[in-house]
C-alpha cells in the first residue's frame, strides 16, 4: 500500500470518527432536553388545584401568585422536582462505575446492597442519635450512611478480585447483603420509638416527599465534586473494559483506581439515600440505556448515563403523583416495579458471562 493510500485510509477513519463523536453528541444533546422536559413535567404535576401555566408563572414570577401558591411551587414542587433529577442521576452514575470497575453488568447500589447497607447506617444514626465533636446532628445521618456504604463495597470488591468469583458469586452475595441488611433495617425499627419508627419507614419505602432545599444543595454539591473526578477517570475506566491485564499495559493503576471509583459511588449511593431513603434500579436501568445508546466510551457513557437516571427518575416521579389520584405513591415503589422486568431481562441477557 503506497503512502497516499495510507493517507486516504486514514483520513477516512477520522472523518468517521468525526461523524461518530458528532452522533454522540448530537445524542447527549437529545437526552438533555428530555430530561427537561420531563422536569417540567414532574413541576407541574401534582395533587394541587395548580394548572401548569400558573406554576411556570409561579416560577418566574412568584409575586403573580398567592402565599400559599407560592409556598407549594417554591417550597414543595420545586425541591421534590430537583431532588428527582439528582437522585437519578446520582445513582445511575453509581451504577455505571459500579458495573465497570466490578465487570458486571448486574451491578448497583440498590441490587448488590449498597443503598441497603446506607440505609442500616442512616437508621443507627437516627435510633441512636450517634454524634461527633464539631459536627452538627443533622449531618450525622449522611455520614453513618456513607461509612456503611463504603464497607459493603469494599468487601464486594474484595469478593470480586477472586478469581472464583464471576458474576453470578457476586450477584448472590450483593443479595445476601440485602436481605442482611433488610433485617437489620427491621431490627432497629422493632426496637426504636414510635417516632424514630416514622422516620425508618421513610428509608425503606423510597420517597421524595420530605425533600427540601438543603437536601437538594447538599446532593447537588456532592454530585458536582464527583463527577469532574469521572470524567477525569472516564479513559481509564474504558481501558478497565478491555480486561485488568490490557488496562495495566496502558498504564492504568488498576488498584488505585478501583479504590477512587468505590468512594466515589460510596459518596452517591450514601447521599442519595440519607436523604430520599431506598430507591431501587435506577442504577441498574441508567448505565444501560446510556450503553444502548452511546457504547461503552465512558467518555460519552457516564454523561449519557447521569441523563437516563435523571430522566427515568423524574418520568418516576411523575407517575408515583398520577397513578392514585391525590396521593403521592413513594417513587421507590414505582421504580421497583419498572427495574424488575428489566433486571430480569439483563439476567437472560448474559446467561453465560462469568
Amino acid at each position: 500500500m503506497t503512502a497516499a493510500e495510507l493517507a486516504v485510509n486514514a483520513d477516512a477513519v477520522l472523518q468517521a470518527y468525526r461523524r461518530l463523536v458528532a452522533r454522540r453528541v448530537l445524542i447527549l444533546a437529545g437526552l438533555l432536553v428530555l430530561c427537561v422536559a420531563a422536569f417540567l413535567l414532574d413541576l407541574v404535576t401534582g395533587p394541587s388545584a395548580l394548572t401548569p401555566m400558573q406554576v411556570l408563572a409561579g416560577v418566574f414570577s412568584p409575586d403573580a401568585l398567592s402565599a400559599p401558591q407560592q409556598a407549594i411551587i417554591w417550597q414543595v414542587r420545586l425541591p421534590y422536582a430537583l431532588m428527582a433529577v439528582l437522585v437519578g442521576a446520582a445513582l445511575s452514575l453509581a451504577g455505571a462505575e459500579m458495573q465497570t470497575i466490578l465487570n458486571n453488568p448486574l451491578a448497583s447500589p440498590f441490587t448488590l446492597g449498597v443503598s441497603s447497607a446506607a440505609s442500616f447506617g442512616a437508621a443507627l444514626a437516627i435510633v441512636l442519635g450517634v454524634s461527633l465533636p464539631f459536627v452538627p446532628a443533622e449531618w450525622m445521618v449522611p455520614i453513618n450512611a456513607f461509612v456503611f456504604a463504603f464497607g459493603s463495597v469494599l468487601l464486594l470488591q474484595a469478593m470480586a478480585r477472586r478469581r472464583s468469583a464471576g458474576v453470578e458469586t457476586v450477584v448472590l452475595l450483593g443479595i445476601a447483603l440485602v436481605f442482611a441488611f433488610n433485617a437489620l433495617v427491621a431490627l432497629v425499627q422493632f426496637l426504636s420509638s414510635q417516632e424514630a419508627l416514622q422516620q425508618l419507614v421513610f428509608w425503606s419505602m423510597g420517597s421524595l416527599s420530605r425533600a427540601t432545599w438543603n437536601h437538594v444543595g447538599v446532593l447537588a454539591v456532592v454530585l458536582a465534586l464527583v463527577l469532574p473526578f469521572s470524567w477525569m477517570a472516564a479513559g481509564r475506566l474504558t481501558s478497565l473494559r478491555l480486561g485488568e491485564d490490557r488496562a495495566r499495559s496502558f498504564g492504568v493503576d488498576v488498584g488505585r483506581l478501583r479504590f477512587l471509583t468505590l468512594l466515589r459511588v460510596s459518596l452517591l449511593a450514601a447521599t442519595s439515600v440519607a436523604f430520599a431513603g431506598t430507591i431501587g434500579f435506577i442504577g441498574l436501568v441508567g448505565p444501560h440505556m446510556g450503553r444502548l445508546l452511546l457504547g461503552e466510551d465512558h467518555r460519552f457513557l457516564l454523561p449519557a448515563s447521569v441523563l437516563c437516571g435523571a430522566l427515568v427518575m423524574s418520568l418516576a416521579s411523575v407517575a408515583s403523583k398520577t397513578l392514585v389520584p391525590g396521593a403521592i405513591m413513594p417513587v421507590g415503589i414505582v421504580t421497583a416495579i419498572v427495574g424488575v422486568p428489566v433486571f430480569l431481562f439483563l439476567i437472560f441477557r448474559n446467561p453465560g458471562r462469568s
